[in-house]
């Protein structure tokens, strides 16, 4: 058994600033501007908001005062919930495992970015030229084909791993003084191009799109599929990281406050990236090019605005480096917060040094990860991606509901969260009722919707080569979810040796 002392956070502001850079991702710098553009604008943002507090925060809360009691990541806080809901913790650490080997590989595409971003110099209005960057450094094939790996593409992926694995190497000793940087650097980045898309002619425009509901919006119900969707998978829940980050706070700390504080953060870097998006295509006329895919957003369409900003082509080319740099920060902070996710479960469950199970997931995820660099490497991600967040991770979010709130005396949990506050507690109405009947009710729709738009819009075909889909969508699902139970016969096999698993019981604390 490893006699390593378990990891705390140096302070309540770290926790604060972890917490927010693993919340604050890419999606929110290209998901949610495209799905506002998608969705009339203040109309998503409103809805987004509501969501928000409605289920985001409770569920954030969750997480997180679960982890802090128990000390302990997913898999060992679920079993301590229930023994019978041990697996949806290792379903969600399985499916963070499987995220980051395709999240870092975004990463290392925004890095290649920040170096090709140069040629935008040369591409002064040359709007076909800058859409065509990204495919010419990746050297994409849109499909599941083409397996060479591009030069670049495999300094950028050796670059991108060792950032996360230095990140991540001490646990929340490395992560406490990274974060420092890393979550307030792109907010300020994302303040300069909000300078500068602003004073731009034509931004008044977009922030007009951007802000000004568009009533009309409000009776597609995909509207609030997606408002929802983009607060659970921005805030980092059902993935196994905040029970991680949870795990590591000290018994004194304010989690219903630290959890809202949280949640506006993430929500505020959402509406900054949204002002950057929108006054920035508003001063480009591109206003109706802003696409729902992130992907898209980024590097194919946001380029063309980008060379067609002012006349100097320098100018442009660091403004280039600058929104590729913006975007790096957000997604380093938020790939090695899944690593330390995933690795915190194993090493409470084996009772292995939290470091060298790090070190080993880095390595494993980078292997798998060399798929997701080659020519095919784009159309693999977009197929594992889906299943991921459109299927996995809302089927998690259900159970992990269903467990706490059905399975277990969710006031229990909500004592839990209202420990050692101040003036401001959560209220009960507020927490229960969200735990038990509206987050699993809306993310239960979620899901079928889904189910709904890939079976009959789409003929259960997702865009790509069957055999690719079944590969990398079905099969990655089934083993996601049958994770818990492979995790038990390896304890089994193991116990036989001698091993022994840590006793979990839920103790009522005397302070409340």
């Amino acid at each position: 058994m490893s006699s390593t002392k378990r990891d705390s956070w140096a302070s309540r502001g770290t926790f604060i600033l972890a917490a927010v850079g693993s919340a604050v991702g890419l999606g929110n710098a290209w998901r949610f501007p495209g799905l506002a553009a998608k969705h009339g604008g203040g109309t998503f943002l409103l809805v987004y908001l509501v969501a928000m507090f409605v289920m985001g925060i409770p569920l954030l809360m969750m997480e997180t005062s679960i982890a802090r009691k128990f000390h302990k990541g997913a898999g060992e806080s679920m079993r301590g919930i229930n023994k019978k809901v041990e697996f949806i913790g290792w379903s969600a650490t399985a499916n963070a495992f499987v995220i980051v080997t395709y999240y870092a590989i975004v990463f290392a595409w925004v890095l290649l970015m920040i170096v090709y971003a140069l040629k935008f110099a040369g591409m002064t209005g040359d709007a076909t030229a800058a859409s065509q960057v990204f495919e010419n450094a990746t050297q994409t094939t849109w499909d599941v084909t083409g397996y060479t790996i591009p030069i670049p593409m495999l300094i950028a992926f050796g670059v991108a791993w060792l950032l996360i694995y230095y990140c991540i190497r001490n646990g929340a000793s490395s992560v406490g003084k990274v974060v420092k940087y890393t979550v307030f650097l792109p907010v300020i980045l994302l303040l300069a191009m909000a300078v500068k898309g602003c004073t731009m002619d034509g931004a008044a425009e977009g922030l007009r799109m951007f802000f000004l509901p568009d009533l009309a919006s409000f009776r597609d119900p995909s509207l609030w599929i997606d408002a929802v969707g983009q607060v659970f998978y921005s805030l980092s829940i059902m993935m196994a990281i905040m029970f991680a980050y949870g795990s590591y706070l000290e018994e004194p700390s304010n989690l219903a406050v630290d959890c809202v504080v949280i949640a506006l953060a993430d929500a505020g870097v959402s509406i900054l990236s949204g002002i950057v998006m929108f006054s920035t295509m508003g001063g480009v006329g591109m206003l109706d090019s802003i696409s729902s895919s992130g992907i898209a957003t980024a590097f194919i369409i946001y380029p063309q605005a980008i060379v067609n900003l002012t006349s100097s082509g320098v100018f442009n080319a660091i403004f280039g480096m600058v929104f590729y740099l913006m975007l790096a920060t957000l997604a380093i902070d938020s790939a090695f917060s899944i690593v330390e996710g995933v690795s915190a479960s194993v090493a409470d469950k084996f009772h292995l040094n939290p470091r060298k199970v790090t070190k080993w997931i880095c390595v494993i995820a980078a292997a798998i990860s060399l798929l997701y660099t080659t020519r095919a490497g784009l159309a693999w991600l977009d197929i594992v991606d889906n299943w991921t967040n459109q299927i996995n991770l809302i089927l998690i979010g259900i159970l992990e509901c269903f467990a706490v709130g059905w399975c277990f005396d969710t006031n229990k949990v909500w004592k839990q969260v209202n420990r050692n506050t101040g003036k401001w507690k959560m209220p009960r109405f507020w927490f229960v009722n969200s735990v038990r009947y509206v987050s699993p009710i809306a993310l239960a729709i979620l899901f079928v919707w889904n189910l709904y738009d890939l079976f009959v819009n789409k003929g259960g075909h997702y865009g790509y080569a069957l055999w690719a889909e079944v590969l990398g969508g079905w099969l990655i699902s089934a083993l996601v979810f049958a994770a818990g139970f492979i995790i038990r016969l390896v304890v089994k096999q193991k116990k036989k040796k001698g091993f022994e698993e840590t006793e979990i019981v839920w103790i009522e604390d005397d302070e409340v």
